[in-house]
């Protein structure tokens, strides 16, 4: 549903594809469909062909409007992959990141995740804190508990 609301209240027009540091950063913003696809993976597929080892493809102003929108990053993914490369989506909204999780994609395409890394490592002793919530869920119910 908010993909689908990101995409009708995105800007008018294409995407736009910003070379950073040639063969190395791609900065790509705007509306990704079926119209602006051909301009991203033509210098989505430039990018990788100039440089070598990892390929940082930001993509913080993106509203993926279809299906092709994310064809073009698989695209590009395998066409690195194919030159020894490796393809990393940085800063990803979280409509498309949503749509990236929900077509199972996260398994395919490596995104890096921001909020990941400067959450650190995982705090100690979460699990037994949500257990204790579960318990007192339970107690408080005036459901009677199931045998197990």
């Amino acid at each position: 549903m908010a993909a689908r609301r990101a995409a009708r209240t995105a800007p008018p027009g294409g995407a736009t594809v910003v070379e950073e540091d040639p063969g190395r950063l791609v900065r790509v913003c705007g509306r990704l469909d079926v119209h602006s696809v051909p301009e991203v993976r033509a210098a989505l597929h430039a990018a990788v062909d100039r440089g070598s080892g990892r390929l940082v493809v930001s993509v913080d102003g993106i509203v993926v409007a279809d299906a092709t929108g994310l064809g073009v990053f698989v695209g590009a993914h395998r066409r690195a992959q194919r030159a020894g490369r490796e393809l990393v989506l940085r800063d990803v909204p979280l409509p498309t990141l949503r749509l990236v999780r929900v077509t199972r994609l996260h398994r395919v395409l490596r995104v890096e995740d921001e909020l990941a890394r400067a959450a650190g490592p995982p705090r100690p002793g979460v699990t037994g804190l949500r257990q204790q919530a579960q318990n007192r869920r339970a107690e408080a119910s005036s459901m009677p508990r199931r045998a197990s």
